[in-house]
């Protein structure tokens, strides 16, 4: 991943990752190959094993995923009776708190749920690992490579050699094993997951999606004034635009055409007509016309974006809000998303999946972090716009979960929600006066919005509780719970400082250890948002650690860092120093961390540390948005379990999900599964 967020590893656009079977092959009449053979689109059995009740029915399973719901709010708020679905629940079967995952992060707790599995199973660490063999960073959910051999022809590169996707997590589903037992499974968003394996269940991916442009999410914001660090802002770009005569010409950016020499940027062509005085403004995108009041969202317009002419296109969609008219046009567009109408790399499993939903509901989200946190942090959103943009993709995804619910008659229904997750990172500061980050007014304004997130969240469980009938076992949960994020920790300054990492000057803006690291003098480094990273000979490039000093390296790093001390509070800022080979079940030399830090309450991995950036100051305030966080120390987060049946198991855990699952429908765990039934 690079500096300013994009992921350069995702592509996609690319040509060679066309879906359709036709569209593939006239790109093979041009000697362009597919990025990855797809497996055939094939109907969900509609026969298969049959587990049934006393009652003589089927049994089903409703599984309801809440990201980041901490126990101990809902214990807060139950007990003021504003989460009356979840007591309800509670009083039906068990409620308890679950141990998460070391480290509590999304990718990594969600690949544990769906495979029963520590991260030495399913091999996701964090959000962000390194390649051993080169140390750079890599997003860890999913990797895109292009076709590595092509046939220059004038400006035109035709791909002679197939490219790849690859979804990274690794071990099989609970779904994968449901389905080979002929149990009918529907998947809906759960992280983790892109691009899905098609094995019968059907899959709507969720975070691990990219935009068209391969990307995490890159929203573009189109205006007449001036943008204070414009160059500045990640996860989107600024474009200045004029008007004449109360008409604006400019373009939208699509994917890069990996067909053409350099891979140009594409772009669709899009023209704003202003009326000031009304405060409206008419945008017209290739034949379609939209006429939008100030403050207003469009519904989804589609994008095409031409790689080759008259023979081959990328289409994508779009919405568009009119933040300002007068005095100066501010409009603001949200990734390219991938059109479920025709999308270009696998979102479904089957393929055709995504169609149906887009016929049943219209164009939706497909972007798997929809939520533009982006645009909030850099000021393009007010805190208002941002909750408005949130409860768009919400409200998509309540619709589907409403008519999956429906039409629910048999097996597995597993339904992930996010909102409550990214509510929490971003508003923590309206309800908490002790951050850095705190502002009155904005407390005043929307310092409800977590407790608004929590009872919406229970209005989820009492659609559940609906739906439910005497052959049907619902399991609500959460994969951590939250906590403030009161200060960074710069855990590569720490390193340097404490002559672990050598070479990068600290006194340096911009320092990192990429370009600066002396890596022959290094013993340790840092990359993603908990990890630590041994220079160890025989697997980095230029490791310098003798393998048998390893061990106490990792012992003498971990106590340096469980003793210090914030200077400003005097506060540990560092709880537990985990060694990787002593807290996973099959701990691998190549990938695994040889250190996991598990952060105390209010702390985190700066920003910067986390892609190898170096800062002056080791710890800082965090006056960021970004005012909640989960990437501390797994004890202090835990996660959430409400289920409608006696849970046995006093503590349970992540790892319990799967097997639980399975055993409700009478199928023994796999011996790679580490977690036991919860019943």
């Amino acid at each position: 991943m690079s500096k300013n967020g994009k992921n350069r590893a995702f592509q996609p656009g690319r040509p060679e990752a066309v879906a359709d079977p036709a569209k593939r092959e006239t790109l093979k009449k041009l000697g362009a190959l597919g990025l990855l053979a797809l497996v055939d689109i094939g109907a969900l059995a509609s026969c298969g094993r049959k587990i049934m009740s006393a009652s003589g029915k089927e049994r089903k399973v409703i599984v309801l995923g809440i990201d980041g719901i901490d126990p101990r709010l809902v214990d807060g708020l139950m007990a003021q009776g504003k989460l009356p679905n979840m007591k309800r629940l509670q009083e039906m079967g068990t409620y308890r708190r679950m141990t998460g995952t070391i480290p509590p992060q999304s990718p990594v707790a969600w690949a544990t749920v769906c495979t029963g599995q520590d991260p030495s199973g399913h091999e996701i660490y964090d959000f962000i690992e390194r390649d051993p063999k080169t140390y750079f960073p890599y997003f860890s959910i999913a990797r895109s490579e292009g076709a590595g051999k092509s046939l220059a022809v004038g400006k035109w590169n035709i791909p002679l050699s197939q490219g790849k996707m690859e979804l990274l997590r690794k071990g099989r589903t609970l779904w994968d094993h449901l389905t080979e037992a002929g149990i009918p499974a529907d998947v809906y968003r759960v992280p983790s997951n892109f691009p899905p394996n098609d094995t019968g269940a059907r899959q709507l991916t969720g975070l691990g999606a990219p935009d068209i442009r391969g990307s995490y999410g890159e929203f573009s914001y189109y205006t007449e004034a001036p943008v204070k660090n414009a160059k500045d802002i990640s996860g989107g770009e600024v474009l200045k635009v004029a008007a004449r005569e109360g008409l604006i010409k400019t373009r939208i950016r699509g994917p890069k055409n990996s067909l053409q020499k350099g891979e140009p940027d594409t772009y669709a062509d899009f023209e704003i007509w202003l009326d000031r005085g009304h405060k409206l403004a008419k945008i017209s995108l290739q034949g379609q016309d939209v006429l939008l009041r100030q403050g207003e969202w469009s519904e989804w317009l589609s994008a095409s974006f031409e790689m080759v002419p008259h023979v081959k296109s990328v289409s994508g969609i779009c919405r568009f809000y009119l933040k300002e008219v007068a005095p100066h046009l501010k409009l603001y567009a949200t990734p390219v998303n991938v059109d479920p109408n025709n999308p270009e790399v696998p979102i479904t499993a089957p393929m055709d999946f995504a169609g149906e939903l887009a016929k049943k509901f219209g164009r939706f989200y497909t972007q798997g972090f929809p939520h533009d946190v982006k645009a909030l942090r850099h000021g393009i959103f007010s805190d208002d716009e941002y909750l408005q943009q949130s409860g768009l993709a919400y409200s998509e995804e309540c619709r589907m979960w409403e008519s999956a619910l429906n039409e629910f008659h048999r097996g597995l229904l597993f339904y992930y929600f996010a909102t409550s997750d990214r509510t929490q990172h971003m508003f923590w500061r309206t309800m908490d006066p002790r951050h850095p980050a705190y502002n009155p007014k904005e407390a005043r304004a929307n310092g409800s919005a977590i407790e608004d997130c929590y009872r919406d969240s229970d209005k989820l469980v009492g659609q559940a509780l609906e739906a439910l009938d005497g052959q049907t076992t619902l399991i609500v949960m959460s994969d951590h719970g939250f906590s403030p994020y009161y200060r960074s920790f710069n855990l590569n300054s720490w390193l340097a400082e404490n002559g672990y990492l050598a070479g990068a000057d600290i006194q340096q803006s911009e320092a990192d250890i990429f370009s600066g690291a002396d890596w022959g003098r290094t013993a340790a480094y840092g990359l993603g948002f908990n990890a630590v990273y041994i220079n160890l000979q025989g697997r980095e490039p230029q490791g310098s650690v003798d393998p048998k000093d390893r061990a106490n390296l990792i012992q003498q790093i971990a106590e340096g860092l469980e003793q210090v001390l914030d200077p400003q509070t005097g506060e540990r800022i560092i709880v537990k120093a985990y060694p990787g080979d002593s807290v996973y079940a099959h701990p691998d030399l190549q990938k695994t961390p040889d250190l996991v830090v598990g952060y105390a309450p209010g702390y985190r991995c700066s920003d910067e540390s986390v892609l190898g950036t170096l800062t002056k100051n080791i710890v800082e305030d965090n006056r960021d948005k970004w005012s909640g966080d989960h990437c501390i120390d797994y004890q202090h987060v835990p996660a959430m379990l409400l289920a409608n049946k006696p849970v046995q198991n006093e503590a349970p855990a992540l790892e319990n999900i799967a097997a639980s699952v399975l055993a409700e429908f009478g199928i023994k765990k796999p011996a790679d599964m580490t977690g036991e039934p919860i019943w």
